[in-house]
Order: structure tokens, then C-alpha cells, then sequence
């Protein structure tokens, strides 16, 4: 007599990772030209795309400009926050966590 064995399938949910916003932050200082020019950089964001960035980081205190994993989201800030200080300016950026939802 042949056994016959039967593999049952189990299917695993995958969670999606988390996403992370990386954000400008406004200060009285950081030249605007300066924040449009990190956004093309760093972001690949054009010219009309940084420049919204940008007034939205003025007159809301933050702009997004990037959603991304949390690695790159990391590096991203690491990035801006280096570049932003090799040319004396004090641009902060930070990372923000998205809703699961």
C-alpha cells in the first residue's frame, strides 16, 4: 500500500513595511534657494515641485519630501542634515512614522 502525503498550504500574510515621511523643518535662517536645491538634490524633486516644498516649509513650519522605508528614510536625513552643514546652514530634517491605517 502507497502513502500518499498531502502538503497542506498555509498562506502567511505579509505585513507591508512601514513608511516614513522625511520633513523639512522651517527655521529663521536656512536661504530658500538652499532648501529648493536640497529638494532637486536629494529628493529629485523639479523646480516647481521644490519650490512648493518649499513654501510650504515657510509657511507651515514642515513639508514632506519623500515618503520612504525607514532605512532610506534615515539616510535621507543623514544626508540633507550633513550637506546642510558643510554649507553652514542649520536645515533640520526629520523623519515621521505614516498611520498603519
Amino acid at each position: 500500500m502507497t502513502r500518499i502525503t498531502v502538503a497542506k498550504k498555509t498562506k502567511s500574510k505579509l505585513k507591508k513595511p512601514k513608511r516614513f515621511q522625511v520633513l523639512l523643518l522651517n527655521d529663521d535662517y536656512t536661504e530658500m534657494d538652499f532648501v529648493v536645491e536640497v529638494l532637486r538634490r536629494f529628493f529629485a524633486k523639479s523646480k516647481e515641485q521644490a519650490n512648493a516644498i518649499m513654501l510650504k516649509v515657510h509657511l507651515d513650519g514642515e513639508g514632506v519630501s519623500g515618503v520612504y522605508s525607514h532605512d532610506v528614510a534615515q539616510t535621507k536625513v543623514q544626508q540633507v542634515i550633513d550637506f546642510a552643514r558643510q554649507n553652514e546652514q542649520p536645515l533640520m530634517c526629520i523623519i515621521r512614522q505614516l498611520d498603519d491605517s
